[in-house]
This record gives C-alpha cells, sequence and structure tokens, in this order.
C-alpha cells in the first residue's frame, strides 16, 4: 500500500485481479506463506486470461504447470516472464506443503517476480497509451504498539519503580531510620507488547505473574488434565472461568464448590503455571510465524500446511482414529485434518476420546505432515 492506503495494483482495469494482488500485498510482511501459496492464484488467473486473448482453448481442471507449458509451448512468454512465472509455482508449492517458517524475504522476492508477469501482461494485452508505473516494494505495516490497558499497568508499574528508587536514596540520606515495610523486587518490564504483568496471582508463599495477553484468557477445563473437575464444577459456580475471575489468592477457591479441598486449589495453582508457560511459548511462535496456521497439544504444536489441511481423517490417513471417533467428526462437520480444533484437548469432549487418543492422534498429525512429498 501507498502512503494513502491503495495498494499498489489499483490501476488494474481487471477489478478481481486488482483485489488478489492487493491482498498479496498486505500479507507480503504479515504472513509469507499465505503470500507465497496464493500467488499462485493470480498468476493462474493471468496465464487464463492471456489464453483467452490468444483464442486458445484451456481445458478445465488443468494444473498451473500444464497451463504454463501450454502457453510456453505457445511462445507467448519472454524468457523473463516465463522463468518469473516457474519460481512464483515454485515457491508456492513449497509454501503450500513444507512446514518450516517462511522468510519475508521470500515473499518480497515473489513479489519482484510478479510485478515482471503484471508489467508484461500489461504491457502486451492492456491498453497500449498505458504507462506501467515503476516498481515498488510494499509499505512495511506499522509495529505492534501496546494498548491502553497495558500501557496504564507499564506506567503504573514504572510509577512504582520510582517510587522505590526515591525511598532507597531516603533511606541512604537517613541512614539510622528503621524501614517500616520492605518492598518486595520489581521484575524488568518486558519491552514487548503483550508480556506486561498486569496482575499476581498467589497460593500460600508463591506467586504468579500473570501477562496482559493473559488478562481475560478462557481457562478451558481440558486444558488442566488434573484439575479438568475441579473447573468444570467451578464454570458451573461461574467461577474461573476466565482468567480475570481468579481471586488474588487461590487458597480457598474450593470452598466455592463442594467436596474440594486446599490440596485442588494448590493443584490448580501448579496447573495454572504451565498453562502460563505453555501460552508464552505459543504467543513467541504466533509472533514468529505470523499468518500461520496450528494445531496446539499441551506444550507442543504443528504447522498446518496446506497439503496437511486437505488430508481426510481416516484410518488410512490417521492410524489412531477409531470408527466412533471418525463418525463423531463427522457429525460435527470436521472431515479433514484443517477443520481440527487449533486446541487439540477440545476433542475430549467427544465419546469415549481420552488425553491418550488425542495424543496419538497429535502423533499422527506429525507423522503425516512428514510424510507430505516436497514438491
Amino acid at each position: 500500500m501507498n502512503e494513502n492506503g491503495e495498494n499498489y495494483y489499483a490501476f488494474l482495469e481487471h477489478r478481481h485481479l486488482a483485489m488478489v494482488a492487493g491482498e498479496l500485498e498486505q500479507s507480503v510482511y504479515t504472513s509469507p506463506r499465505t503470500m507465497l501459496t496464493h500467488a499462485r492464484v493470480l498468476i493462474d488467473s493471468v496465464l487464463q486470461l492471456v489464453l483467452k486473448e490468444e483464442g486458445i482453448a484451456d481445458a478445465q481442471h488443468i494444473s498451473l504447470k500444464e497451463r504454463l507449458d501450454e502457453v510456453s509451448r505457445q511462445e507467448l512468454l519472454t524468457d523473463e516472464v516465463r522463468d518469473a512465472l516457474h519460481e512464483i509455482r515454485k515457491a508456492g508449492n513449497r509454501a503450500a506443503h513444507q512446514p518450516r517458517a517462511f522468510r519475508v524475504t521470500e515473499s518480497l522476492a515473489a513479489w519482484e517476480q510478479l510485478y515482471i508477469v503484471m508489467k508484461w501482461y500489461v504491457e502486451v494485452y492492456g491498453n497500449p497509451d498505458f504507462t506501467f508505473p515503476e516498481y515498488r516494494d510494499p509499505a512495511p505495516p506499522k509495529e505492534q504498539t501496546f494498548e491502553l490497558p497495558e500501557l496504564e499497568s507499564r506506567l503504573g508499574r514504572l510509577e512504582e519503580l520510582l517510587r522505590k528508587t526515591l525511598n532507597d536514596d531516603a533511606e541512604e540520606v537517613t541512614p539510622d531510620k528503621t524501614p517500616t515495610a520492605v518492598l518486595s523486587p520489581i521484575k524488568p518490564l518486558d519491552e514487548s507488547p503483550g508480556y506486561t504483568t498486569v496482575r499476581q496471582i498467589r497460593c500460600g508463599e508463591r506467586t504468579l505473574d500473570i501477562p496482559y495477553f493473559l488478562r481475560d484468557a478462557f481457562l478451558l477445563p481440558q486444558r488442566f488434565e488434573k484439575s479438568v473437575r475441579f473447573l468444570v464444577k467451578l464454570h458451573g459456580a461461574e467461577e474461573a472461568r476466565i482468567m480475570s475471575e481468579l481471586p488474588a489468592d487461590l487458597a480457598g477457591l474450593h470452598l466455592s464448590v463442594t467436596r474440594y479441598t486446599q490440596k485442588n486449589d494448590e493443584q490448580f495453582f501448579e496447573e495454572l503455571s504451565e498453562f502460563i508457560k505453555e501460552e508464552k511459548a505459543r504467543r513467541r511462535i504466533r509472533i514468529e510465524r505470523p499468518g500461520e496456521l496450528f494445531l496446539f497439544y499441551k506444550g507442543d504444536s504443528i504447522i498446518v500446511t496446506e497439503a496437511l489441511a486437505e488430508a481426510e481423517l481416516n484410518k488410512e490417513n490417521f492410524p489412531s482414529l477409531t470408527p466412533g471417533f471418525i463418525r463423531q467428526l463427522e457429525e460435527s462437520g470436521i472431515r479433514r485434518a484443517g477443520q481440527l480444533p487449533q486446541e487439540l484437548v477440545i476433542l475430549a469432549k467427544y465419546k469415549n476420546v481420552g488425553a491418550g487418543t488425542i495424543e496419538k492422534l497429535f502423533d499422527d498429525l506429525k507423522n503425516t505432515q512428514k510424510e507430505i512429498v516436497t514438491v
């Protein structure tokens, strides 16, 4: 986009091409995989338009490579354009099949190759009086900023640090004065948006820092394997459904329901600590690999490529699936791996599906991904 927010290819007479190109432009930095995968759609559309302009029959359901080969066979392409088309096609295939992280440099390279293709297409088949504009890199997205509540929390902690510093200075001036209170150590602020500590939760002598991005996180019972029944009962009493509902001290949380003890409070505290660690790790992955689709299971994750997403949920692809499990998934409209819930432990809601079954399915998903042939 330019400074006015207009897409680079807004000048294209073919509005659908312009719209697709505009979406690709916006994803160059935010999701290289998306840009590379869907750039194939744009060049395939261009090739179809070329065949139409030349009056050449274009069979339906023909592959991009076959269409590209046909246009090449007709000697309609320059060497530069043909090479650019093949590079875009191959990069898109890699992005559709490989789970590795794709770099912005790769999507920028594809953006430059698209320029070669689009410039050629417009100059050959467009208005002869039109002057194609010079190449331009997409404008980088604005930096992620702190939301107002988090900013206020950060300011509060900085003010606390300032007060502590002033108190320390005052004590140095009057060393004989006995302090009436001991201030707890203040941890350095994390400069990354979302990680600012907005509150603390304790249980006995231990405390947990709650980062801003988890301030209102939903506490899915299945994420707390040892406390799942405890949380289900608490949810029924409209307690502990989201992080912000938790009391500052978990000791005594069990009093909100019957037949539970302080040990359940302590056990939940332990699992809550692990939950926060897992969520921080997941957030780092999402930030490092924006625009990617993940499936999560406990502390592990898997990238959902286009090829994996299309894999049918059957016994052949995923040996751990039982007929009953498959039937229940189908009844929920889940027939392919890409339709599975991002948080796989949710599948425990199905009859006769436990943690062991889900773990085996997750292993199957990883194995299926490894078996996908790189194009």
